[in-house]
This record gives structure tokens, sequence and C-alpha cells, in this order.
């Protein structure tokens, strides 16, 4: 297909941080196609810092529902705003009655998208949506969607700024927690989003107690606010000693923090993903055995991620209310993950043994 011409270009995607985030190989793949348009992007407030910052993009537009927002008279202001901007084509990844309400009322001439029942008939292109058929990963969907206007899409890298001030505090956090830059820190997240993808808390708290002793690792604790009561299972059934971070970071101070991880060991949530885009490595586990939400299209993109993973045989999945205690979480063991764990660690210190060896003068 031919690629069609743009310069005002807006590409939304109002949901949640891995979302953002695996979305951002869109916006590098845009802005080689169109180096000369403006390029916005429309997020919530809540992952801004997501892409902030981000060198393929003019401009971050932030949607606070629950602030500035608000409300009947929010709604239609932002909405104004929107039309102010004058955008000749709006790419929309996250398709609910109201993104797409938003993009039509803001006179945007060319809206595209997934098809689907949440106002999708507002969109002047809508394609057939496959990603809840699982058979991709989440980015390269949201490349594909670009094809639709002839842009040919090179590679899925995520892109994650840095920001200085996050990079500051920081460095204040190692000070006041005794934590030395040649330290190795690992990283437990043992939140997430739902209660059928959450790997019991006692686990990671074995696990990292494992990694503590065998690699003299430090362990920092992570979450959102709302994880804390699983957080502090893992820190109360801790033996080692542990840095408590949950409900304490923004997710700028997170992508800083999480860029001096050695690594991160996570059920399948947003910090995952933050992880990859810093080239910090992962252990990710997963349990639902639903496409939509599989490992093929969720799991990290780093090049010594692993995701696990178990089949047991589930027809279909009934989410948080299973009815077989989430066996497939379960049946991921504590010596599966350490294992997993120390194959990530012995690659990236052979990867840097060599680096060294490279580096010395003959």
């Amino acid at each position: 297909m031919k690629q069609r011409y743009f310069k005002n270009i807006l590409v939304v995607r109002t949901d949640r941080i891995g979302d953002v985030v695996l979305t951002t190989p869109v916006l590098e793949s845009l802005r080689k196609a169109y180096p000369l348009a403006r390029i916005s992007v429309m997020v919530t407030s809540a992952t801004k810092d997501v892409v902030e910052g981000n060198p393929f993009i003019d401009e971050v537009i932030a949607y606070d529902k629950r602030g500035k927002d608000k409300g009947f008279l929010g709604f239609w202001r932002f909405i104004r705003f929107l039309k102010s901007k004058k955008f000749d084509l709006a790419i929309n990844y996250h398709l609910k009655n109201r993104t797409n309400f938003m993009l039509f009322h803001a006179g945007i001439p060319n809206r595209i998208g997934f098809a689907n029942d949440k106002f999708g008939f507002l969109l002047t292109e809508s394609y057939p949506d496959p990603r809840t058929d699982g058979t991709k990963h989440e980015a390269e969907y949201c490349l594909d969607l670009l094809r639709n206007i002839g842009v040919d899409p090179q590679g899925f890298q995520v892109h994650i700024p840095i920001h200085r001030a996050s990079e500051a505090w920081v460095e204040k956090l190692f000070t006041e927690n005794h934590i030395d830059p040649d330290d190795r820190l690992i990283a437990i997240h043992p939140g997430a989003s739902c209660l059928s993808k959450r790997w019991p808390p006692q686990r990671f708290a074995e696990v990292a107690d494992i990694l503590a002793k065998e690699y003299q690792s430090k362990i920092v604790v992570i979450g959102s606010g709302d994880n804390q009561l699983v957080a502090r299972e893992v820190l109360l059934s801790m033996k080692q000693t542990v840095v408590d971070m949950t409900g304490r970071t923004t997710i700028s101070h997170l992508i800083s923090l999480l860029r001096r991880c050695a690594l991160l060991i996570s059920n399948d949530s947003g910090p995952v993903h933050l992880a990859v885009g810093v080239q910090t490595p992962v252990v990710s586990i997963f349990g639902r055995n639903q496409a939509g939400l599989s490992a093929t299209r969720w799991k990290p993109l780093g090049e010594l991620d692993i995701a696990l993973h178990h089949d047991i045989g589930c027809k279909v999945c009934l989410a948080h209310n299973c009815d077989r205690h989430f066996q497939c979480l379960r049946s991921i063991t504590v010596d599966h993950v350490v294992e997993a764990a120390r194959t990530i660690l012995q690659k990236k210190m052979s990867k840097k043994d060599k680096k060294d060896d490279n580096n010395v003068n003959p």
C-alpha cells in the first residue's frame, strides 16, 4: 500500500502502563515515515511519564478524567482542546466509547483503529481486531495497524525516557539505604491487576531469599499502593534484608530504579515492560490460559528475558473466579523461578566478563 500523507498525527493510548510502553515502537515508525509531521501522544495523566521526553514525538497530551477533565464540562472542554489542535489523523489503540466519541467530536478527519462495539462506527477506518487471538505480541499488533496507512514498520524496540529528577531521587534513595553503585540489586514485583495474575507472595519471598544469599544481592520490593498488602506478605516472609518501595515511587522514579537493577522478577504487569525499556532483564510469571492474555502477546521483549507459563489444560479461564485455586500459577515452583533467574544472571555476568576482556589493552 502506498504511504498516505499526514502532517499532524495523534496516537491515542489511554489505558495502562504496559499498553503505553508497547505502543512506543509505533512512535519511532511514524517519525521515520513522517519526519516533518507533528506527532502527539494522548495518554492518561497516570502514564504521562512513560512518554514524556520520547525523542520521536512533539507533544504529550494527558487526559485527566479524575482531575481537571472530570465531569461533563471537563469532558467537553477537553474535546474542544483536541479540536483546536487540528489533527488530520488519529490512531486509536484504546478502543473505548469515550475515546472514539472524543476523536469524532474533535473533528479529526481520519480516525483509524481496530473494529469493536465501543462506538467503533465513529471511526473513519476500522480493521478487524486480532489481538484477542494472542498469536502475535502486542507491540507487533500495534505496528500492524500502521500498514493501513502505508507505513512499513521496522522492528519493535520500546523506548522509555529517563528523567533527570528521578535519577537524582534514586541517588538519594541509595544513599539512605546504604546501596552502593556496585551492589547487585534485584527487584521483586509481587502485585498485579487481578488475583488471577498473582503468583503466591510467599514464593516471591523464598526466591528473593535464595538469590540474595547466592548472589550477595540486595532486594527491593516495588509496586503500586494498591498492592501494598501483597508486598507486606513478601516482606514478612523474607529472612534477608529488603528495601520496601511499594507505594513510594512515581512511574518516573520506578523507571530510574529499575534501570539500576540487575534483574526484575514480576507477575505479568506494567513494570515488566518498563524494565525492558531500560534494558533490565526480567523473569515474568504468567498464569491464565487465555490467548489474549498469553505470554505470546504480553511477554517481555528483552534479549535475556524469560516468561514462565504452565498450561494445565483449562479449556475456559474463569479469571478471579477460578475453581482450581489458580493451579496454573501454583504449578510454577520456586525452583522454576530461581533457575530462570540464575540463567539470566549467569548470562549477564558472562557478557560483562567478555566486555571487560575486550576493554583490556593487549
